[in-house]
């Protein structure tokens, strides 16, 4: 029989069988690191977050030419007070992120995301702040590039259960306000606001206009949209109850009478925010709960690379 391929990416699902956000985090981020070295992606500076480029005016003793001789580039040692970047990661912890088919719920899995991207970050040595909001902000951790920062991330996001109803730009309008650097901002959220009965242009407009706020202050912006892979093919079959997570409003019906009328909201959202994205100079990310989180830590490292 002939051997099959090994899988190049873990099963989100996997991490739940592991009880510790910190062995979930290490885990996921040395196997992606591990991943790199192997991968047409290497030339990702993964290896060098102990160093940063010479810049004119540092000191000649501080270069290490080892790594000169690697790679023909000027390095300089890293000390352990100086980070290379500032990012903050926003978790939205709303009603509607508890919501789950099977496996993950979209809390679980952004949480599982959130804490990789804090362990990688502190790894390459950028500075972490960390906030997780629904309605309003509840926990906000300014931006600091040391492990025990790290650990107190990773208890907060071990802690972390669904919140209230949604409303995304007043919690970013607050959050941009606090952020005296900038850096990298990070959001991770389904985008499910309250007033999602209005028109999609209308949705739209709302969700962009706190994101907008943290691109005016100089922040660049990266925007997870996370659905659970049922939200995105919406593949259910006999009478369903449907139940909004957030006003607990409900109808039953069949699915094959809205799954049209379903899907073809949801790609005028995401084409909406997709289009809207582009002309702020934000990346936009579609994932579900079923995405290896590595893909996602290399949009995020994509990202660095070209601020770097």
């Amino acid at each position: 029989m002939r051997e099959q391929p090994k899988r190049r990416f873990l099963d989100p699902n996997i991490l739940a069988k592991i009880a510790n956000m910190e062995l979930i985090s290490k885990f996921v981020v040395e196997g992606f690191i591990s991943g790199l070295h192997k991968s047409p992606y290497h030339g990702f500076s993964v290896e060098f977050a102990q160093y940063r480029p010479y810049m004119p005016g540092d000191e000649l003793r501080y270069v290490d030419w080892k790594a000169f001789a690697r790679t023909d580039r000027y390095y300089v040692k890293q000390f352990e007070e100086e980070t290379n970047l500032s990012c903050y990661l926003l978790l939205d912890t709303s009603g509607s992120m508890g919501y789950k088919s099977d496996g993950l719920t979209k809390l679980e899995y952004s949480s599982y995301l959130t804490a990789s991207l804090a362990y990688f970050m502190i790894r390459q040595r950028d500075a972490v702040g960390f906030v997780h909001f629904d309605e309003s902000v509840n926990e906000f951790f300014p931006a600091k590039g040391s492990t025990a920062h790290l650990h107190d991330i990773l208890v907060a996001l071990e802690k972390i259960e669904p919140g209230t109803q949604s409303s995304i730009a007043e919690p970013l309008h607050r959050i941009a306000d606090r952020l005296s650097k900038r850096g990298l901002v990070i959001l991770l959220s389904d985008l499910y606001d309250r007033y999602t009965e209005r028109p999609i242009d209308e949705v739209a407009e709302t969700v962009m206009n706190g994101l907008s706020h943290l691109r005016y202050d100089g922040h660049e912006v990266v925007v997870f949209n996370v659905f659970d892979h049922q939200e995105v093919d919406f593949k259910l079959e006999r009478l369903v109850r449907f139940v909004d997570m957030e006003t607990n409003e409900e109808i039953v019906t069949r699915p094959e009478i809205i799954r049209s009328g379903y899907l073809a909201q949801i790609k005028e959202f995401t084409s909406k925010m997709e289009s809207e994205c582009s002309m702020k100079a934000i990346d936009y990310n579609i994932i579900d709960t079923s995405t290896p989180l590595e893909l996602a830590l290399l949009s995020y490292l994509a990202k660095r690379e070209g601020l770097m």
